[in-house]
């Protein structure tokens, strides 16, 4: 089954086993995903039996965001962008995973909270993949309409719908129409985080207009808003990713382009 060192694949009930061999017996795992928790894969020919259970599954993606953000580039060396999204999750969110997947491109997205239940792989697969989540409120409301306290308990609740699914709070948030007040900054208690490039993908609802957008308007320390929600928006990002990537761009989530440049309850735009 093993004809000498080299990568081999398994399949069995729809799991996927890869597995580098090291010599004639052992064996390590290189990547693993099981379709049910408990799903045991034997391999014959001599090598052990590997008894894979779903934790083990976490904690190699675990790794592998670990491994991206080890792998941050240093923005005060190369030129750094954050791609944003907004709106989310929604039913083409999975596409532009796959897009910045192979791009090897980190992104950020800002979730509204009462949508997280509704795709709450899609929410899990972005902090699997290395990519940040921010708090974008409950359901898309004006928070300079509300007041204080009804702000920390809409950001409250989506915070506690993001966790659920990923096991850590957002660590920003955005406000819904980028709409500020002193009452807004007041009960906000970590980072604001607006743009500097607005895309209008929701106005134009064309792919080759967000491309273009993008494209021109987006230079060193850029924080580019589009909203993921739209067919036409998923469509430009492989262009976008190519574009940008050709023009010497690395592709950071916010809080790796800002560094220690953002402070609670303060607005952060840019790093240009």
């Amino acid at each position: 089954m093993f004809p000498g060192a080299g990568k081999e694949r398994f399949v069995t009930s729809g799991a996927f086993f890869f597995a580098q061999v090291r010599d004639s017996h052992t064996f390590t795992c290189v990547n693993v995903t099981l379709s049910k928790p408990g799903l045991a894969l034997a391999a014959t020919g001599g090598l052990a039996l590997a008894a894979l259970a779903a934790p083990a599954a976490t904690a190699d993606t675990a790794l592998s965001a670990q491994a991206r953000s080890l792998a941050a580039p240093d923005c005060a060396k190369v030129e750094c962008v954050a791609l944003t999204f907004d709106d989310g999750p929604g039913e083409h969110t999975d596409e532009v995973l796959d897009a910045l997947a192979d791009h090897d491109a980190a992104a950020t997205f800002y979730l509204l909270g009462s949508k997280v239940g509704n795709l709450p792989d899609t929410v899990a697969r972005m902090a699997d993949e290395g990519h940040e989540i921010g708090n974008h409120s409950w359901e898309h409301d004006d928070l300079a309409t509300l007041s204080g306290d009804e702000v920390e308990d809409d950001l409250r609740r989506t915070d506690e719908a993001i966790e659920d699914v990923t096991g850590e709070k957002p660590a920003t948030m955005r406000p819904p129409y980028g709409s500020l007040d002193d009452t807004v900054r007041g009960a906000v208690d970590r980072p604001i985080v607006l743009w500097d490039v607005d895309t209008l993908d929701w106005q134009s609802r064309d792919s080759g207009a967000v491309t273009d957008v993008t494209l021109e308007e987006t230079a060193r320390g850029s924080v580019v808003l589009f909203h993921d929600i739209h067919e036409s928006t998923v469509d430009a990002v492989p262009d976008i990713l190519d574009g940008l990537a050709e023009d010497g761009y690395h592709f950071v989530t916010v809080s790796d382009l800002a560094g220690d440049g953002m402070e609670a309850g303060a607005t952060f735009t840019d790093a240009r």
